[in-house]
């Protein structure tokens, strides 16, 4: 044989690798161009001299194809991913150990990522075979749903794109095989969000204080979903964590999104002395871990506000949102609002032309109630003209702040009241990045 050729994104083109360095055998593992750095320098780390890389395409299929054409034209042999029965008894054997540790007591559920589908058919069908009365349910990224879509058609699937954020389970088309044994087996699939998936790998961590991959988190994600839609307690349930290989700068945005105890809404107040603060009222003594305000008009104002409503009390979030309708501040929800959520954010406020404003950078400890006491310390008579604060969990805070002075360019009352203020702070009315992109031009 010329050697071996493979298709992966993840940890089979690592096992692969490993397995060709160890027999001597060539290998070409082909991956997708997007493929996160830290997997593909772990393949070449385990496969040393006799191993190649190629990364191809855009995605896992395009990869495939890539792995395919060498099969063809080069003569070597295709160690498939997952539509393969070997492979697929391979990584049916996790069930095996799972149900030798689980003997002496019960287990209700497993819960398996999925991609191309074979651990799932591997699993489902050594647990169907040994212990039928264990549920298997196979757990897939809402944007790359290939097995859930094909197993609601009776046939495979291809879906027209995936989303590449689980990119170790980004598959188009599942296999044929794994079709075959898990529309036999597979009690069931979950579908699970960008946000459900950061917040499974926060619950990871702090549970044992592993990092995991996006895929390596989907069963994590479809366990929690599993058991809140169907409000079940007092079982069993196990979550297969399939892969670490997390790239470091995919953690930001992990943690951006990880955090499914924040509510974010967008608040509109009128331009008046006080509102400000009655605004923040209503939402004290919740903790406040984002709040963007950009003057626009002598009228009304808009708020991008986000916030952990308290966990105790049920119904939380609605009745802050109706006591700030109360004192007629409209309000909505913007807690599943994609747009919102990973743009606006960031570019909440803009420009404004508010007359003879002075831009300032305040840090204060943090600690519960600071941004409480940083607001009440602003109570002074100029106009607050912008505000940007976010809880980044550093142990100090940082805000933003524009105030518009009454008197031109001159105030020392102004200036003696930030003296007296008692909190760090930079001016930054003279910095380049404030009149590009915060103010209008005069």
């Amino acid at each position: 044989a010329c050697g071996v050729v493979a298709c992966s994104a993840g940890n089979h083109a690592q096992g692969v690798a490993l397995s060709a360095r160890m027999l001597g055998c060539r290998a070409v593992i082909c991956m997708p161009m997007a493929t996160p750095s830290i997997k593909v320098n772990a393949v070449r780390a385990h496969g040393g001299d006799t191993v190649e890389v190629r990364l191809f395409g855009n995605n896992y299929d395009e990869a495939a194809a890539e792995a395919k054409r060498l099969m063809e034209e080069e003569g070597l042999s295709m160690i498939h991913p997952f539509d393969d029965p070997e492979v697929i008894a391979g990584q049916g054997t996790i069930a095996l150990e799972i149900l030798k540790k689980c003997v002496s007591q019960s287990v209700d559920a497993i819960f398996v990522c999925c991609g191309g589908g074979g651990m799932l058919a591997g699993i489902a069908a050594y647990v169907k075979q040994v212990r039928p009365s264990v549920k298997v349910y196979g757990v897939e990224a809402a944007d790359a749903a290939g097995m859930t879509a094909s197993l609601a058609a009776g046939k495979v699937v291809t879906l027209p794109s995936v989303g590449l954020f689980a990119d170790g389970a980004a598959v188009r088309t599942i296999g044929s095989e794994t079709f075959r044994v898990c529309e036999k087996y597979v009690d069931g699939m979950v579908t699970v969000d960008t946000d459900q998936l950061c917040n499974a790998i926060k619950l990871a961590y702090n549970d044992a204080r592993v990092i995991l991959e996006p895929a390596g988190a989907l069963a994590v994600a479809g366990l929690k979903k599993f058991t809140e839609e169907n409000n079940i307690t007092g079982q069993t349930f196990v979550a297969i964590t399939s892969g670490a290989n997390m790239d470091f700068n995919r953690l930001r945005v992990v943690s951006e999104r990880a955090d499914d105890s924040e509510r974010t809404v967008q608040i509109t107040i009128p331009e008046t002395p006080g509102s400000f603060r009655l605004m923040y009222s209503k939402i004290w003594p919740r903790n406040v871990t984002e709040f963007s305000y950009r003057y626009e008009s002598g009228q009304e104002a808009n708020v991008f506000l986000s916030f952990q409503p308290l966990a105790n009390v049920e119904g939380d979030f609605e009745q802050v949102l109706q006591s700030l309708e109360n004192e007629n501040f409209p309000c909505s929800d913007l807690s599943h609002n994609e747009l919102a959520k990973t743009h606006i954010r960031h570019l909440a406020g803009g420009r404004s032309g508010a007359p003879y404003e002075r831009l300032f950078r305040f840090h204060f400890p943090e600690s519960p109630g600071a941004l409480q006491r940083f607001l009440d310390s602003l109570n002074m008579k100029w106009n607050i003209s912008l505000f940007h604060y976010r809880n980044y969990g550093d142990d100090f805070g940082r805000c933003l702040v524009g105030i518009q002075q009454n008197h031109g360019a001159k105030c020392e009352g102004m200036n003696q009241f930030l003296k007296d203020l008692g909190y760090e702070y930079v001016e930054e009315t003279n910095n380049a990045a404030y009149t590009k992109f915060l103010r209008n031009k005069d």
